[in-house]
């Protein structure tokens, strides 16, 4: 999750643009192989045995290679065993910029350094994903702090981009939110949560992105506006809705209740809403809280 806060650092001090890094990104999803597919190939999981931990993983909020040891099919030595053959997801971007011309060597290693010194960070973090460096970064970069609610959105937010990661792909970058009054929706997913922490929560793109988020989590290429593109996206919001309610009754005592899902088309959205775009190599789609 680092290397997609580290996407925005490199935008912000302009050391490369929008383009250069969204195509970076596409490189390094493409070169980067799913921790599945290096269990299967060096014999300690079956395709069936994957197949069943992805499953599980749709129920718990747990790292592949975690449920993976929970269930038997592998140690946790040869768990981190893939993962260092998996490569850095943070020095892999760093070579597909570099490859690409948009940054030198010196650069991105000046850069990285920064980075890792402004926000207290080290090779580890980058790696295993630390949750309380996590939170940290996430209140920090926006500024969550002063809400009421804050342990809720942080909470919200770092369970959104592991599932991002985890179901749809790491190749996006964060911008900064937007705490707005009124938003005109374009195409958008709707779910609401009832309970200590109500709001309505949101998933919303322009055309192209809507079908590319949505062909992501459906695991096939949809080209059509349709009710198969909609419940995609509405299954994937209901799918983190439901880790979230059941991490916040666990961690803070707290019971949630979730509506069912509804669409909006060039609708309108009106109270204290926190915006988070988040860009993909397919466009950008922005969640949202209503609250």
């Amino acid at each position: 999750m680092f290397t997609q806060f580290f996407g925005n650092y490199l935008l912000n001090k302009g050391l490369v643009d929008t383009k250069q890094l969204a195509d970076a990104l596409a490189v390094q999803k493409q070169t980067r192989p799913r921790l599945g597919v290096l269990a299967i190939n060096a014999g300690y999981m079956t395709a069936e045995q994957v197949d069943l931990v992805h499953a599980e993983q749709q129920r718990v909020d747990k790292r592949i290679g975690d449920i993976a040891c929970d269930m038997g099919f592998m140690t946790h030595e040869q768990v981190e065993e893939l993962l260092s053959s998996q490569g850095a997801a943070h020095l892999q971007l760093g070579q597909a910029l570099v490859n690409s011309g948009a940054m030198t060597n010196a650069a991105f290693a000046d850069a990285l350094n920064s980075y890792k010194n402004e926000n207290s960070l080290n090779d580890v973090d980058f790696s295993s994903g630390s949750g309380e460096k996590i939170d940290e970064l996430i209140k920090k970069f926006y500024n969550f702090s002063d809400d009421s609610r804050s342990a809720y959105l942080t909470e919200y937010i770092a369970l959104l981009f592991k599932n991002i990661i985890r179901f749809i792909g790491d190749d996006f970058t964060p911008l900064a939110s937007q705490k707005l009054s009124e938003v005109k929706t374009e195409l958008a997913a709707v779910q609401k949560i009832d309970g200590n922490f109500s709001c309505a929560t949101v998933i919303d793109a322009p055309e192209k992105a809507y079908l590319g988020f949505a062909s992501r989590y459906a695991g096939e290429e949809l080209t059509e506006l349709d009710e198969m593109a909609h419940a995609s996206c509405g299954e994937f919001l209901n799918l983190h809705n439901g880790l979230f309610t059941v991490n916040v009754s666990n961690e803070m005592n707290t019971e949630l209740k979730l509506q069912p899902q509804d669409y909006l088309e060039k609708g309108s959205l009106s109270g204290e809403i926190y915006v988070i775009p988040l860009v993909f190599p397919f466009g950008t789609v922005s969640f949202m809280a209503v609250l």
